[in-house]
C-alpha cells in the first residue's frame, strides 16, 4: 500500500533543472567567437545594403563590388582611414558607429549569460568577457584589412585590428558589466562626489547633443527644398537616390555632435580655412549631401546669443536632476504630507538632506566629465576627406572640451545650487 508522506510529486517540465543541478555553460573562446562574429555581420549588412544602393549613382553594380565597399565603409565606421586615390578618408559615420556599438554591448550581455557569470557581481569576470570579444573583434578587423587592400583602396591591417580591439573591448565592457551587475560593485567604490559628477556630466552632455540633434534637424527641415534640389541633381532612379539619401543620414550623428559644437560656441570646421560657428561663417565649396542642407546662411546677430544659452539651460536642468536625485527620499516624504495620506509619527526616519559640499563638488565634478564626452565626440565625429581643401572637417576637439568644461562646471553649480535652496518646505 503506498504511504502518503505529505509531499506532492515533483514533476519536471522541459527544459527545467532540477533543484541543486549544473546547468552546462559554453567555453568562453567559443561563446565570444560566436557572438562576437553575429555582431560583426549585423552592422556589416546595412552598410553593404546602403552602399550597394549608392553605387547606383556612378552606373556600378555587382554584389562583389558592393561587399567590397561595404566592407570598407564597415571598416571606416570603426574610425579606420581608408586610403583612395584622393587621399585618405577618415570621416566615420557615428550613426554606424554607434550601431556597431551596440551589437558589441549585446555581445557582451549575451557571453556573461552563457558562460554562466550572470549577476556573479565579479568585475574580473566582465573584463575577462570584453577582453576576450576585443581580441576576437581585432582578428575579424585584421581580416576585413587583408580583404579591402590593394583593390583601389589601402588601409593598414596593424591599425585596423588595433581600432576593433578598442571597439570590441570598449563597447562590450558596457554590456558585461551589466549582465554580471559588477558596475554595482564599481561604483560603491567611487567617492561620492566624483560618482555623482559623472553621472550629472554625461546627463548635461547627454542634454547639450540632443540640443544639437534638435537644432541640426530643424536646420535642415527649414532647408528641405534645397536638400531636395541636392537630391534631385545626382539625376538617377529611386534606388541611387535612396542610397545617398541614407548616407547622408548616417553622418547625422556626426551633425548633431558639429551642432552641439556650434550651440557651445567654437563650432566646426569644413575644409581648410573654413569656419562655421555663431558669429563667422566661412566656407568654400562643398559636396552636394542632403545633410549640408541645414548649414547657416551667414552669422548669427542678436539670435546668436540666444543660442548661446541653450548649453547653459542644459546644465543648469542637469544640476538640477543631481539635486533631484540626491534629495529623491525627502521629496517623496513631502509628497505624502502634501497629499495628507502620511503623518510623521516621533520614531520614523527623517531624510537627511545632501550637503552643500556634495552638491557643489558634484556638480564641479560634472564640468570635466562633460568636456571630456564631449571633447570625444568631437574628435570621433571629425575626419579628412581625403587630400584636397576637405582635409579638416569636424570640430576642434580640445576647443570644446575647453568651453564645455567651464560652460557645464558653473552651470551645473548654479542648478544644483538653486535645486537645494529653493526646495519645497516640509509642513509637519
Amino acid at each position: 500500500m503506498p504511504v502518503d508522506t505529505g509531499r506532492h510529486p515533483t514533476v519536471k517540465l522541459p527544459g527545467q533543472r532540477r533543484p541543486g543541478g549544473s546547468r552546462r555553460r559554453a567555453p568562453l573562446p567559443v561563446a565570444a567567437a560566436f557572438a562576437t562574429l553575429w555582431a560583426a555581420l549585423l552592422s556589416y549588412l546595412p552598410v553593404t545594403a546602403v552602399i550597394g544602393l549608392a553605387r547606383t549613382l556612378e552606373g556600378q553594380g555587382g554584389l562583389g563590388g558592393a561587399a567590397h565597399a561595404g566592407l570598407a565603409g564597415w571598416l571606416l565606421g570603426h574610425g579606420v582611414p581608408i586610403g583612395t586615390s584622393i587621399g585618405p578618408l577618415g570621416l566615420a559615420p557615428l550613426l554606424l558607429t554607434l550601431l556597431a556599438g551596440w551589437r558589441l554591448n549585446r555581445a557582451g550581455l549575451h557571453v556573461t549569460r552563457a558562460i554562466g557569470a550572470r549577476r556573479s557581481a565579479s568585475p574580473r569576470a566582465a573584463l575577462l568577457v570584453a577582453a576576450t570579444i576585443g581580441v576576437a573583434y581585432g582578428m575579424l578587423g585584421l581580416l576585413a584589412a587583408l580583404v579591402v587592400d590593394g583593390r583601389g583602396t589601402d588601409v593598414s591591417p596593424a591599425r585596423a585590428a588595433f581600432h576593433l580591439f578598442l571597439a570590441g573591448l570598449a563597447f562590450s565592457l558596457i554590456g558585461s558589466l551589466r549582465g554580471t551587475d559588477a558596475l554595482v560593485v564599481v561604483a560603491r567604490k567611487i567617492p561620492p562626489p566624483l560618482r555623482h559628477g559623472l553621472r550629472a556630466g554625461v546627463v548635461a552632455a547627454l542634454l547639450i547633443l540632443a540640443a544639437g540633434a534638435a537644432f541640426a534637424g530643424l536646420s535642415v527641415a527649414v532647408g528641405g527644398g534645397q536638400a531636395a534640389d541636392m537630391i534631385a541633381a545626382y539625376r538617377t532612379g529611386v534606388a541611387g537616390q535612396a542610397g545617398i539619401t541614407l548616407v547622408s543620414l548616417a553622418y547625422g550623428a556626426n551633425g548633431a555632435v558639429w551642432a552641439a559644437a556650434y550651440l557651445l560656441g567654437p563650432g566646426f570646421l569644413l575644409g581648410t580655412d573654413s569656419a562655421v560657428r555663431l558669429t563667422e561663417l566661412t566656407v568654400g565649396p562643398l559636396p552636394t549631401l542632403p545633410l549640408l542642407a541645414g548649414l547657416p546662411n551667414g552669422p548669427m546677430g542678436a539670435s546668436g546669443a540666444a543660442l548661446l544659452a541653450v548649453p547653459v539651460l542644459a546644465a543648469m536642468a542637469a544640476g538640477w536632476l543631481l539635486t533631484r536625485r540626491l534629495m529623491g527620499v525627502h521629496h517623496v516624504v513631502e509628497g505624502h504630507l502634501r497629499d495628507n495620506r502620511h503623518t510623521v509619527r516621533p520614531g520614523d526616519p527623517v531624510p537627511a538632506e545632501p550637503a552643500w559640499s556634495l552638491v557643489l563638488g558634484s556638480g564641479l565634478l560634472a564640468g570635466p566629465v562633460a568636456g571630456l564626452v564631449l571633447g570625444l565626440l568631437s574628435w570621433l565625429s571629425g575626419g579628412p576627406l581625403g587630400d584636397g581643401r576637405l582635409a579638416e572637417i569636424g570640430p576642434v576637439p580640445w576647443h570644446v572640451a575647453l568651453i564645455a568644461t567651464v560652460v557645464v562646471g558653473v552651470s551645473c553649480c548654479i542648478g544644483a545650487a538653486a535645486g537645494r535652496a529653493f526646495r519645497a518646505p516640509v509642513h509637519k
